[in-house]
């Protein structure tokens, strides 16, 4: 759903309207909270999800204890994902980039300490990974606000609280999108099975992610030609 920042945050940079970049940013932080709360019953209630869909008992109660750990790790997404969709749209991918690989580098030297060193178990495997992702919501977030981009960071504004059902629909639309992107030759494999294709093995699954890439493609063309884009710009200006 962060990914709405980039259409936002492209036209008020594009419009030199800087001041308007945090003001979305802070905004999607507000929309992605309120998701992430509403997604909460996922991870607790992660133990009869999985067995109603067919999971064994030990598995997913199991897979339910280690889900109540990963909730820092889900409340992260909310900051770092918007602070990246901010910081590329200003050019600053170096950041990024640094930030990641500072991220990783702490995973791996915590993870060993704590697992091949002190062999901690699997539940302190899961706090690593809470550690890190914070570790990369702190250090870009730290940059943003020291002094990093002076023309798109003004402080924490009340303006991110309007407009909120608006940046909430193209929120929801934009993840919808990416979720059909990402999902969609996954579907495929289902539906070769549902429509008895299994006897074409990998050449059934070949065609149909060839044939929905295409279809998809044809699709995008099709809305990018008859789009106006000067009236889709028009409001950021």
């Amino acid at each position: 759903m962060a990914s709405a920042l980039e259409t936002l945050c492209g036209q008020a940079f594009g419009a030199k309207q800087y001041h308007m970049l945090g003001v979305y940013m802070q905004r999607s932080w507000v929309v992605l909270f309120v998701c992430a709360i509403l997604l909460l019953p996922l991870y607790l209630y992660a133990t009869p999800l999985l067995e109603l869909v067919g999971q064994s008992r030990e598995i997913a109660e199991r897979a339910g204890y280690l889900s109540l750990w990963l909730l820092p790790m889900h409340f992260s997404f909310v900051f770092l994902f918007p602070l990246q969709r901010f910081l590329q749209c200003q050019l600053k991918n170096s950041v990024n980039a640094a930030f990641t690989v500072l991220a990783l580098l702490v995973h791996v030297l915590v993870s060993w300490l704590l697992l091949e060193k002190l062999k901690l178990g699997l539940t302190v495997a899961t706090l690593t990974l809470d550690f890190s992702w914070w570790v990369a919501v702190v250090g870009q977030f730290g940059y943003v606000v020291c002094g990093g981009c002076p023309r798109t960071w003004k402080g924490f504004s009340f303006e991110a609280f309007t407009e909120l059902w608006g940046f909430l629909k193209l929120s929801a639309s934009s993840g919808v999108m990416l979720c059909l992107e990402n999902w969609y030759y996954r579907i495929l494999v289902l539906l070769t099975d549902f429509l008895f294709l299994c006897a074409l093995s990998a050449k059934g699954i070949w065609a149909g992610m060839i044939g929905g890439t295409g279809i998809q493609t044809l699709i995008l063309a099709y809305l990018t030609i008859r789009c106006d884009w000067d009236k889709e710009v028009r409001p950021a200006i």
